[in-house]
């Protein structure tokens, strides 16, 4: 009530680089606002209400306590995955209020199909797909068991996504990795189409991956750090400039820090500064 100091965010400014992503993405791309983290230290809670009046209706977090601070504390309305784990007992909550989840091992999609049998509601899923990053995701030799157990379920799974996470796309350092990748995931997606499978979203592109591997957008993009206002690093921007180091007047950052000055002090010449002697003032301030 009483604060001396405030953080704001902005929404025009994110209103400026929801259309800058939109236009580099094209027509027909979903966008997903990631908010793990605490929508990166913006406060989720007042992030994802703010986004909501932009018109953003999809949200990526990591985990299910965030999904259900979105679910209880915001909107029924908007659609959430969850990215990261899930425990037995978030697992069985995400199936029953139809949030989406990853599913990147046997044992998770099995749990997810039991979950959604004992609900009666289906198990909204994304498979990972392992193509590099050997983080999470379900290895190429092991997506013919994968869709073997889904056709099987159909009446228990709605398969949502398809979809893999790459290492490092906002470096050129890493440009072969990357691009094994890319190959391994359009692997994975003719496996797909043989079993004659079809995801409702085909997604892979980052922030990063969005810049610099256009190829990579699918008909969703998830977007963490740019959606704030931040390039994904210096060389990212510089890649987008066409080697320029101009600086960059596309993104706004939202967040600003504002506080109250308490006081105004003339100190001379060699006095300190508060304790001890961690700043001596060298002239007249």
């Amino acid at each position: 009530m009483f604060e001396t100091s405030s953080i704001e965010i902005n929404q025009e400014a994110y209103r400026n680089n929801i259309e800058f992503i939109k236009n580099q993405c094209g027509p027909g791309v979903r966008f997903c606002s990631v908010v793990k983290g605490n929508a990166y230290g913006h406060g989720i809670l007042t992030f994802v209400k703010m986004a909501i009046d932009v018109g953003v209706d999809y949200f990526a977090v990591y985990s299910t306590d965030e999904a259900y601070r979105i679910r209880a504390q915001i909107s029924d309305q908007v659609d959430v995955m969850i990215m990261g784990n899930t425990d037995n007992q978030a697992l069985q909550w995400s199936i029953e209020n139809g949030i989406e989840i990853f599913v990147f091992d046997l044992e998770r999609l099995r749990q997810a199909i039991d979950f959604a049998k004992a609900s009666n509601k289906k198990a909204k899923i994304h498979i990972e797909v392992e193509t590099g990053m050997n983080r999470t995701g379900f290895l190429l030799e092991q997506l013919q068991e994968v869709f073997k157990i889904i056709k099987e379920n159909d009446k228990h799974i709605d398969l949502i996504g398809f979809c893999t996470h790459y290492a490092g796309a906002e470096s050129l350092v890493n440009d072969f990795r990357v691009q094994q990748q890319i190959q391994h995931f359009e692997e994975a997606k003719i496996m797909l189409a043989n079993a004659d499978l079809k995801a409702k979203y085909i997604h892979s592109a980052c922030s990063a991956a969005m810049i610099n591997y256009p190829e990579t957008v699918g008909n969703l993009v998830r977007i963490g750090i740019m959606q704030y206002g931040f390039w994904p690093n210096e060389e990212t921007l510089i890649r987008f400039n066409g080697h320029s180091r101009e600086t960059d007047q596309t993104l706004k950052r939202l967040i600003s820090w504002k506080s109250q000055i308490m006081a105004v002090k003339k100190v001379m010449k060699g006095e300190f500064v508060g304790y001890n002697t961690s700043y001596q003032a060298y002239a007249d301030i």
